[in-house]
């Protein structure tokens, strides 16, 4: 299929993107490989598509204090290849390597991915459990949210029209962190049918365990989380796993289980 009739700009920096965005119908174009099969199927109709690789704003990456700022054109590729610093330990790159097919994370961007919210999307989850702040810019200055309410449900966010998400902030982990990061796939490349995160730092007194490709927003297990000890394996059962998801059938909620109990091993082990 083709896409239905649209116009196209390709701004050369921020605020003419912002300009452009702010515009009825429009929508912003990072790397194209969420965006791309929507228009041919039809799913998107925007009036007018903002091409943003000409914006040098959105590739920036540095280091500020104790975090590491990404650039919302930020590509998956430039990840797993150790371009960026990754200062998770190794989180970063690992869950980067695992996004689709090599393809796709050549031209495919964190920013585009936690716009485009998919459920079954890698950055939705693991930035979640990382606790990465979003730092979004509008025609009337800049504001930050937290990853952990940013989704509002599959597909959607809270972004809102004429916004863009420009960076992404991410908290370093010590010396002393465990993470493990886990997902359930048919076969690799395609969406995940349960993703499961752990991210474990005594030096912030930080836990978090996350769900993800749950049909909607990645779901934090906090009172799992608040259950688990840095420095020794946990004696958790099953059951306090499956009680986060009581909404789930059985079979979904089997992979999630698995998803969450193959991640703490994960991190126990490291």
């Amino acid at each position: 299929m083709k896409p239905a009739p649209f116009d196209y700009t390709r701004p050369a920096d921020l605020p003419g993107a912002l300009k452009a965005l702010g515009g009825d119908g429009a929508r912003a174009l990072a790397g194209g490989q969420s965006l791309g099969p929507m228009l041919n199927l039809r799913l998107a109709r925007p009036g007018l598509l903002v091409d943003l690789r000409r914006v040098d704003e959105l590739r920036r990456i540095e280091q500020r204090g104790d975090a590491l700022v990404l650039g919302a054109m930020t590509t998956h590729a430039s990840i797993e290849d150790g371009q960026v610093p990754d200062t998770t330990r190794g989180m970063l790159r690992r869950v980067a390597a695992d996004i689709a097919y090599r393809a796709v994370r050549t031209r495919g961007t964190m920013g585009g991915s936690l716009a485009h919210a998919d459920p079954a999307a890698d950055w939705v989850t693991a930035l979640t459990a990382l606790d990465a702040t979003l730092t979004i810019a509008r025609g009337g200055g800049t504001s930050t949210a937290l990853m952990a309410g940013f989704m509002t449900g599959a597909f959607a966010t809270a972004l809102g029209d004429g916004a863009m998400l420009t960076a992404i902030s991410i908290p370093s982990l010590s010396d002393r962190a465990r993470w493990g990061y886990y997902k359930i796939c048919r076969k690799p490349g395609e969406f995940a049918d349960a993703i499961g995160a752990v991210v474990l730092d005594p030096a912030r007194d930080y836990r978090r365990v996350v769900m993800g490709a749950v049909g909607g927003a990645p779901v934090v297990l906090e009172s799992l989380a608040a259950k688990l000890p840095f420095d020794s394996t946990p004696t958790l059962t099953r059951a306090e796993i499956e009680a986060a998801a009581p909404a789930m059938d059985s079979v979904d909620r089997q992979l999630h289980v698995v998803a969450v109990e193959r991640a703490l091993a994960q991190a126990y082990a490291r």
